[in-house]
């Protein structure tokens, strides 16, 4: 029983999906060595990324525990929907594995404070036709904006791809982002994560990991998509 590109977007959707986009492995020539899909599972012939938006009144919040108790959640909504999408491409007969949502790195630099996943999900989303990489390198769908937590499985199947989305930018001139930063950590398309980690995180009571800004988010035009 063959899979098809849209009954595996039909069945995301009916499993929590708000978007589901897939990208030929052939869009990934370019990635880093290490950091392509068929590093992490070389029978890869497709990604599949996914989105979810967090609840945008979270963000707002003067205290840091609601939005990063939110960011935590949506990290284990993604990593539940990408298992429920493996299971479904099993029972198709396709194989595949899953890209976790957020942590654990195999690649950390303590000295600069800079992490990569196996799989960048942000470049992958591009990949897979669900929006564009804003400039301060958070990736940005058109409708729900900034607020959207993605993941990904790689399966062995060859399916359809999307389109990319090449019609969608950050309004011309527009460096709110960098402007308000307040470790100017971001630059031209890239972010200083030792700076922008310095600030960012911090630990509190019992060692608990808080988000503590996310000014470059809030502050983004786009950050509810564009009207």
């Amino acid at each position: 029983m063959k899979l098809t590109s849209g009954e595996l977007k039909e069945y995301a959707l009916s499993v929590g999906a708000m978007g589901c986009g897939i990208a030929s492995i052939d869009r990934f020539v370019d990635a880093p060595d290490g950091f392509s899909p068929t590093d992490v599972y070389s029978k890869c012939k497709s990604v599949v990324v996914m989105f979810r938006q967090m609840p945008t009144g979270a963000i707002l919040a003067e205290n840091p525990i609601p939005y990063t108790h939110a960011a935590y959640q949506m990290y284990e909504e993604l990593d539940r929907l990408s298992m429920d999408m493996l299971r479904f491409c099993q029972s198709k007969g396709v194989n595949g594995v899953i890209i976790p949502a957020d942590v654990p790195y195999l690649h950390w630099d303590e000295e600069k404070k800079h992490g990569q996943g196996i799989l960048s999900l942000k470049h992958a989303a591009v990949q897979a036709g669900l929006g564009m990489m804003g400039r301060s390198t958070i990736f940005i769908n058109r409708e729900y904006g900034n607020m959207v937590y993605l993941g990904a499985i790689l399966i062995d199947e060859e399916l359809e791809q999307d389109p990319l989305c090449e019609d969608f930018s950050c309004p011309p001139n527009c460096n709110i982002c960098r402007e308000n930063c307040p470790q100017q950590a971001i630059g031209e398309m890239s972010v200083d994560q030792k700076l922008c980690r310095e600030h960012s995180f911090f630990k509190a009571g019992r060692g608990w990991d808080l988000y503590n800004c996310n000014i470059c988010r809030r502050l983004c035009p786009l950050r509810l998509g564009k009207s």
